[in-house]
């Protein structure tokens, strides 16, 4: 799937039929590992069990390029839970450039992004000004796989 880079913007406000949760972590080398475990409780314990697994991987992935790449003092991850997929949003207040999409598979590190490609519906990164700073998010929409063949 290709990354895209128009996004939807964070969660404004929750739709009726979705549940939205949101865990901002200061930015360090277990924010990682803090945000994996919110998101799994968080799928676990709901319908999306079966993207559990996916969703820690991305989010893991993403919120370790926070840490390895920026100099935020803060991550903030929102999920929006809905019927059918489970959104997560991943943000920073760097303000460098999205994140380059998929650049040098065969590299030694970079590859955050191709598993996300890998397993999201969609993905893609934007800023924005809030307040006086610019904010970074990447986000992945993860959906539950359709039924096999008959």
């Amino acid at each position: 799937m290709p990354a895209v880079f128009a996004p939807p913007a964070p969660f404004p406000y929750v739709p009726p039929s979705c549940e939205g949760y949101q865990l901002a972590l200061p930015n360090s080398a277990v924010a990682a590992k803090i945000a994996r475990d919110f998101v799994g409780v968080l799928l676990r314990s709901g319908a999306h069990s079966g993207l559990a697994d996916d969703a820690r991987l991305c989010v893991s992935e993403v919120v370790s390029n926070v840490y390895c790449h920026t100099r935020s003092k803060l991550v903030r991850v929102e999920v929006l839970v809905g019927r059918e997929e489970v959104s997560v949003h991943v943000t920073n207040d760097h303000a460098g450039p999205p994140p380059e999409p998929l650049a040098r598979p065969e590299g030694e590190s970079g590859r955050g992004l191709l598993v996300v490609n890998g397993l999201a519906a969609s993905w893609g990164s934007s800023t924005r000004k809030v307040k006086t700073r610019r904010a970074k998010t990447v986000w992945f929409v993860l959906t539950r796989p359709g039924p096999g063949p008959a």
